[in-house]
């Protein structure tokens, strides 16, 4: 019989909760894509009833109904006609997805995204900095004035010196723009026409470097005083970076669509750069130049007292996120020149301290290796006064952390300007600050103070968030074998690995009718020689069945990959199955995601081949399969 396509379309509509409960909606070759407002709404057992659905799964917010080639844009037609929802894209439907968090996760988590494939550039550089720099402030080592310094130096600080530029690739990718346009943006906000940004407020570097008397940075007045550039530069800026890039985005995606293909190749970049160029320059840059003006204004008058020096402590690490921290240098010179004694350097060592403190629990709290392996020496260089690798590459992707370093480094700060205690030199902070501090015991009990309460805070409250155990081998079990590095599929997205070492199965021999059909993706299956299952490449994991029979991982391209461990493996309510990783989860390939007890699968029955499909085939032209 027929499929009746409106009948279809009621029931799934009935059991979503209605139209109104549907934020977005789209379809892709096979699936029905849904993003719900409210899932509570959801009668998943009475979905997967409904005449027309020959499965059902979640992934990346999305609620995906599997009804078929041919049939799903009919059952789609009469599910808008049904709901009254406007039909939107793929694209539009996982924004809609990511949209439904909160806006802060949303602000946090871009800014993860950004940072996260940028991390070992920036813990190393971070690491050799702090270093390099305590090195030369020894006294009688004579290291600050060798070669070799100058050589470290230049190798150290390289990271920070260009970061705007990886930083700028790096948003490029995650907001869809060309990452070779983002590098321009990125290169044109530390141009040499420009004054470095850490000397924004150095009269004689103002003047040294435009050959000016008054300090005055200048401007390019493009229309009079109403489009007037300031020629300062972002180094060590980030926020502005990432805006400019997002802007830049936006700019070429709309060029892309409304720009002829005949002159779109040459049309598009040249107005993209042009447009956000102006944008950032223009109005970006004078807000950021005014929130630092701000920040400064304000930090003078808060460090006079030990309760505005807590409250400096405590978001001093916020400046850093947006780049403005480099400005204290001014405030420092100040005090020097008055008194002889900078009493800044103990408020932002207590506040440099205290990330480290919560950094170091992350670390040592830690049982995911990637997480342990990118905390803890990011806790070293936050001891050495050098917090970015600690700021964006763990405390403020897990968020309790770095509001307990802002704890932490409050309380210190609060202390250190009780005691009144300063520096004689300023631009070290950390452990090397020892070399320049007036009272070096205080200074060791405000860092204890500062560093030990953002550890204590955050081994409290961040808790990673728990795996399933792995179940014991036998005694007489043989050691699993290597993952192996044959490719199965591959598209012009990338390449998948075969996740299992076994022989490979024809997708038309699977023994389950919906894998076999290629109504879920296009694959293989493997007829497993060990009981384990590796990441077939690098990814994210989308999904991991509550029954832990089947994992989901999304790589580059938007590849989308369901590793299925058995037919019908779902009645076994996860008896027999231990999963290394969990929804969000980073992951290399050939990295052990999950392991099986193929005897428990065959006892109950059920054929222990592993599916392996790229589900989301009909989003390239081209699948080949090995």
């Amino acid at each position: 019989m027929a499929l009746d396509y409106r009948k279809c379309a009621e029931q799934i509509a009935a059991n979503i909760g209605g139209g109104e409960n549907v934020v977005s909606a789209a379809h892709c070759a096979t699936r029905l894509r849904l993003v719900i407002a409210d899932n509570g709404k959801v009668n998943k057992a009475a979905l997967e009833e409904v005449d027309g659905v020959k499965g059902m799964f979640e992934s990346n917010g999305q609620l995906q109904l599997i009804i078929g080639t041919g049939t799903v844009n009919k059952v789609f037609d009469e599910f808008i006609a049904v709901t009254g929802v406007a039909a939107g894209t793929k694209d539009d439907v996982k924004a809609a997805a990511a949209a439904k968090q909160p806006i802060w996760k949303q602000m946090l988590k871009t800014v993860g995204d950004v940072f996260v494939p940028i991390l070992p550039a920036i813990v190393a550089s971070g690491l050799m900095m702090g270093l390099v720099e305590a090195l030369a402030k020894i006294p009688g080592l004579g290291f600050g004035d060798s070669d070799w310094f100058q050589f470290l130096d230049v190798v150290a600080n390289t990271a920070f010196a260009y970061l705007p530029v990886i930083v700028a690739v790096s948003a490029a990718r995650v907001f869809g723009g060309n990452i070779f346009l983002g590098a321009v943006i990125g290169l044109l906000m530390i141009h040499s026409a420009f004054l470095n940004g850490w000397n924004v407020a150095n009269t004689d570097a103002i003047n040294s470097f435009f050959g000016v008397t008054d300090g005055v940075i200048p401007k390019w007045h493009l229309v009079g005083n109403i489009v007037a550039i300031q020629r300062s530069g972002y180094q060590g800026h980030v926020i502005p970076v990432i805006i400019a890039v997002f802007i830049m985005s936006k700019v070429e995606k709309w060029l892309h669509k409304h720009v002829p293909e005949m002159i779109d190749l040459f049309v598009t970049p040249l107005t993209t750069v042009f447009v956000t160029a102006l944008v950032t320059l223009w109005i970006v840059g004078p807000i950021f130049s005014t929130l630092e003006t701000m920040v400064l204004a304000g930090a003078k008058v808060l460090v006079r007292n030990p309760i505005g020096a807590g409250i400096m402590g405590a978001v001093y690490p916020v400046t850093v996120v947006m780049g403005l921290h480099h400005m204290y240098n001014v405030i420092e010179a100040g005090m020097l020149a008055e008194s002889g004694l900078n009493t800044w350097m103990p408020i932002a060592s207590a506040a440099n301290f205290a990330q480290f403190g919560a950094c170091l629990a992350v670390g040592l709290k830690a049982k995911n290796q990637k997480t342990k392996s990118v905390a803890i020496p990011s806790s070293m260089s936050a001891a050495l006064g050098i917090t970015e690798p600690a700021i964006f590459g763990v405390n403020m992707r897990f968020f309790k952390p770095f509001v307990a370093g802002m704890i932490g480094g409050a309380v210190g700060s609060l202390i250190a300007a009780f005691l009144g205690f300063g520096a004689t030199a300023y631009g070290v902070t950390g452990i090397p600050g020892y070399l320049t501090v007036n009272n070096p015991a205080l200074y060791t009990i405000v860092l204890a103070i500062a560093g030990g309460i953002a550890f204590a805070v955050t081994t409290v409250l961040w808790h990673e968030e728990a795996k399933p155990a792995a179940a014991p081998a036998p005694a007489d079990a043989a050691p699993a074998a290597p993952a192996p590095e044959n490719t199965i599929i591959t598209c012009e997205a990338g390449e998948i690995r075969q996740p299992t070492p076994g022989v490979v199965i024809p997708q038309d021999k699977i023994p389950d009718e919906t894998f076999a059909s290629g109504v879920l993706g296009q694959g293989v299956a493997i007829d497993p020689a060990e009981g384990v299952v590796y990441a077939p490449y690098d990814g994210t994991i989308s999904s991991v069945a509550d029954s832990r029979h089947a994992i989901g991982i999304t790589g580059a391209g938007d590849m989308e990959v369901l590793i299925h461990v058995g037919v019908d493996t779902v009645a076994m309510n996860g008896d027999g199955f231990v999963d290394f990783v969990k929804e969000g989860d980073e992951v290399k390939a050939g990295q052990k995601i999950m392991t099986f007890d193929r005897a428990k699968i065959k006892a109950a029955n059920h054929p222990d081949c592993v599916v392996v499909l790229l589900t989301n085939a009909d989003d390239y032209e081209k699948v080949e399969i090995s």
